[in-house]
């Protein structure tokens, strides 16, 4: 008689993946306890950053359980979000809260909403739903029919959050690449649109500031973050008497640099960062570089490997699926994630410009651990119903308490003589 005790029941899916998702809360509590400083100053009680971000770490965790426990066939109906995504980016461009020159969050009776954040959700069911189908239309049709719902949500986003647009746009294209969709025609929708952003940008520096600011208001400060990131490292390369300037342009980066030249191989301990003080955003967009200061590069490399662990994981996962559905999905919620946090420790080390990206499941935000945390209960979904990964776990569990009980000798022994009596 099979056994099932409570966590068993209340956590399903992948183990693995609950492990990684466990110890990134774990490094994020830490972190931004430590990186949020500045805020809690700011706060009648410096606890108060902290706690409201462990309340959206617990609420996701309730999220990832909920979605555990329902079948993947059900996300199937979040296509019907990519419409809704377009509203409220729509909503967000004309009525939203704007922050440093961006405008991403709109305001829905006092409750922030980054639609951004559900667009790339609602892009990846939309991309895999339509990879699911690609028998009843045509690889053009396929590519078409793509295109038309993922382009205007990146569209919209790009305006005020270039990084995620580009993160989106490349993880579609990921997404179509491993669903065997047609070098051919990859290859021209990756022409058309370098051609499309190569007008777009020329016509930006054509054009009057006053008459392309109101759509696109952080056209300058990528302007000049992209100068920043030439000029800078250009300077690294060609310097030869060891003095590093920081300036107005590349203080985020020089800053974040020093940090992780301060961590070195075992860091500073938790709470003993120095840069988190001069670090602006430090405990969202730089805070991987308060993680190596503090748990230096051995601290950082395991937060990478985790990450890495997870798209493994996802792999496996997908592998597994029989459907192409799910298959396709935890694939793009897994690269998704992993993706976004390659691209924020590459801006961190200064390989990429500065961009507000966050690191996922770790950098303070509530829209975008909620929204990671449904990314992570599809994968956990996928996993028990899609690649029955939980049901083999505890098929060898019920095994191994039989030849506990002794039951399995006893099966053994009648094993012959049900077959003589077949006979």
């Amino acid at each position: 008689m099979k056994r099932k005790d409570i966590s068993k029941k209340l956590f399903q899916g992948d183990v693995s993946v609950w492990i990684i998702f466990l110890l990134l809360c774990c490094f994020s509590i830490i972190e931004v306890f430590s990186a949020t400083s500045t805020l809690a100053y700011k706060e009648a009680n410096i606890f108060m950053p902290i706690a409201q971000h462990t309340s959206y770490l617990m609420g996701g965790c309730i999220l990832i359980i909920i979605l555990a426990h329902a079948h993947y066939k059900f996300f199937s109906l979040g296509i019907l979000l990519i419409l809704v995504s377009i509203v409220l980016l729509i909503l967000t461009f004309r009525y939203g809260i704007t922050d440093n020159e961006a405008t991403r969050r709109l305001d829905f009776y006092g409750i922030p909403l980054q639609p951004s954040e559900y667009g790339k959700l609602a892009c990846i069911i939309y991309v895999a739903f339509l990879l699911s189908k690609r028998e009843k239309f045509t690889d053009k049709k396929t590519v078409k029919y793509i295109c038309m719902g993922v382009g205007p949500v990146c569209f919209l986003i790009l305006p005020s959050n270039l990084s995620t647009a580009i993160v989106l746009g490349t993880v579609c294209f990921l997404m179509m690449f491993i669903g065997q969709i047609p070098l051919k025609l990859l290859g021209r929708l990756l022409f058309g649109v370098f051609v499309a952003g190569l007008v777009c940008v020329l016509l930006l520096l054509v054009i009057p500031r006053d008459i392309t600011r109101p759509f696109f208001p952080r056209f300058e400060t990528w302007e000049k973050r992209w100068q920043t990131h030439i000029t800078d490292n250009t300077a690294e390369s060609q310097q030869t008497n060891n003095i590093y300037r920081i300036t107005d342009g590349n203080y985020q980066i020089a800053h974040s640099k020093i940090a992780i030249a301060r961590g070195g191989v075992f860091g500073k301990m938790p709470g003993q960062s120095v840069q988190r003080d001069f670090l602006p955003q430090a405990y969202s967009d730089f805070i991987y570089a308060i993680i190596i200061e503090e748990l230096g590069a051995v601290g950082g490399g395991f937060v990478l490997l985790l990450y890495l662990m997870l798209m493994l994981r996802v792999s496996i996962i997908a592998r597994r699926c029989e459907k192409l559905f799910p298959k396709y999905l935890v694939l793009g919620c897994g690269l998704m994630i992993v993706l976004q946090a390659l691209v924020h420790m590459g801006i961190t080390v200064g390989l990429f410009p500065v961009s507000g990206l966050p690191l996922p499941l770790i950098s303070i935000g509530g829209n975008s651990i909620l929204i990671t945390c449904i990314y992570i209960g599809i994968i956990l979904s996928v996993s028990h119903f899609g690649a029955n990964m939980s049901e083999e776990e505890e098929e060898e569990e019920d095994i191994g308490e039989i030849e506990e009980t002794g039951e399995m000798g006893e099966y053994h022994n009648l094993t012959p003589a049900m077959a003589e009596i077949e006979s």
